[in-house]
C-alpha cells in the first residue's frame, strides 16, 4: 500500500510539473511555433500499465485511457490528434512545439484498425505507426475439455486479437479467431494440461486442464447411460443458460432429489486429482447441494447456491478422504417442497 501510494504521489508531481512547465511553454512559443509541417518522431508512456512511473522510453503501442507524450516538432498549432482514425480529445495547454500530452480514448478501436497515430496542425499532417493493444485477453470457457489429439477445440472468452495458444508448454495451430471465439486443433501429449491463449496484451489460462471433464456437454465414456435424477424425470441439455463449453445439465428437482453420475463399470482411478468441480444456478433464491462420492453419504459435502451461478472446487479431503477409484457421485438436493429448477455444469476433477 505505501509503494502504491508513493506511485502514486511520484505520478502527479511528474504530471504537476509538466503541466507547469507547458504553461510557461504555451506563453513563450507563442511567437515561435514552427511554421513547418509536423513531425512525429517517437511515442513514450507517462505511466507503465500497472500504473508507476515510465522511463519515458519511446513505444510503437499502447493501451486505450493511458496518457502518452507524442514527441517531435511542429505541434505548436495542432488542431486534431487520430490514434486510429479516433478524434481524440487533448489539453492545449499541455502542447508546445516538439512535445504533447495526450490521453489515448477509452473508445480507441484496436481491431480491424491503421494503427497510425495521426497529428494535424495549420500547417500539415504527421502520421506515426502505433498500435492501440486491447485489454489483455479474458479465458471464459473451452469445448470439448476431454479433446482428442488432432482434434478441434473452440475457446470461449473476450479480446482475442492476434491470439497464440499453448496446451501446457506445447504451441497449438489456431485454425481461425475473432475477438471472441479461439479454433485451435489440440497437440498431441497434453492431456491434464491447462490451455494458455496470449496476445500481445497478456495471457490468460484456463481452469480446467484437458481430459479432466466427467459431463461437459456431454458425459465421459466411463459415466453410464442412467445419469440423472433419482425420480426418473431426466434432464435436458440448455444452451442458452451455462457457464462452460456449449450447453448445462437442466433438470427439475422434486424434494429431496438426487442427481447421479454413475461410474459402476469403469471406476475413475483418483491418482492424480485432489477432487472435483461443479458448477450450479437455481431457479430459486436458494439452494443447497450434499455432494457425495461412492455413496459416502455421511461424509457428504454440504454447499449453497442460489440464482446465479456458483463454482465450487471440493477437495476429497472434504468428502471423506480419496478412494482409490470413484463409481459414483451424488448431488443431493436439500429442498423439501421440490419443484426446483437446477442447471449443471462443468462437473469434472481437479488436479493434484
Amino acid at each position: 500500500m505505501k509503494n502504491f501510494k508513493f506511485k502514486s504521489i511520484l505520478y502527479l508531481l511528474i504530471v504537476s510539473f509538466a503541466t507547469s512547465l507547458f504553461l510557461a511553454c504555451s506563453n513563450n512559443d507563442d511567437d515561435n511555433g514552427s511554421t513547418a509541417p509536423p513531425v512525429i518522431t517517437s511515442v513514450a508512456a507517462s505511466v507503465n500499465p500497472d500504473g508507476s512511473p515510465s522511463d519515458l522510453t519511446p513505444v510503437t503501442q499502447g493501451f486505450a485511457n493511458n496518457l502518452y507524450i507524442i514527441r517531435g516538432s511542429g505541434f505548436k498549432t495542432t488542431k486534431k490528434i487520430y490514434f486510429n482514425e479516433k478524434d481524440t480529445y487533448f489539453n492545449p495547454n499541455l502542447v508546445t512545439d516538439t512535445e504533447i500530452f495526450v490521453t489515448v480514448d477509452i473508445n480507441t478501436p484496436y481491431a480491424n484498425a491503421t494503427d497510425q497515430l495521426k497529428v494535424v496542425t495549420e500547417y500539415g499532417t504527421a502520421t506515426y505507426g502505433f498500435v492501440i493493444a486491447p485489454p489483455a485477453p479474458v479465458f471464459g470457457s473451452y469445448n470439448p475439455i476431454n479433446a482428442a489429439a488432432g482434434s478441434t477445440v473452440t475457446i470461449y472468452g473476450n479480446f482475442f486479437l492476434n491470439p497464440t495458444v499453448r496446451f501446457g508448454s506445447t504451441n497449438a495451430t489456431v485454425l481461425s479467431s475473432t475477438l471472441t471465439q479461439i479454433q485451435v486443433q489440440v497437440p498431441a501429449g497434453v492431456n491434464n494440461q491447462y490451455v494458455t491463449v496470449t496476445t500481445i496484451s497478456g495471457s490468460s489460462t484456463s481452469t480446467q486442464a484437458v481430459g479432466t471433464a466427467i459431463y461437459d456437454d456431454t458425459a465421459a465414456p466411463f459415466v453410464e447411460n442412467y445419469l440423472g435424477p433419482w425420480d426418473g424425470s431426466g434432464f435436458v441439455a440448455d444452451t442458452d443458460v451455462k457457464i462452460q463449453g456449449e450447453s448445462s445439465i437442466r433438470a427439475v428437482f422434486s424434494g429431496y432429489t438426487g442427481f447421479k453420475f454413475p461410474m459402476y463399470a469403469s471406476p475413475v482411478s483418483t491418482a492424480g486429482y485432489s477432487g472435483i468441480r461443479v458448477s450450479f444456478k437455481s431457479t430459486k433464491e436458494t439452494g443447497k447441494f450434499k455432494v457425495v462420492i461412492n455413496n459416502n453419504y455421511g461424509a457428504g459435502k454440504e454447499i449453497s447456491f442460489d440464482s446465479n451461478w456458483k463454482s465450487f472446487v471440493i477437495p476429497f479431503s472434504e468428502l471423506g478422504g480419496a478412494p482409490a477409484s470413484i463409481n459414483e457421485i451424488v448431488f443431493q438436493e436439500f429442498n423439501n417442497d421440490g419443484g426446483d429448477k437446477l442447471y449443471i455444469d462443468d462437473v469434472g476433477f481437479v488436479l493434484n
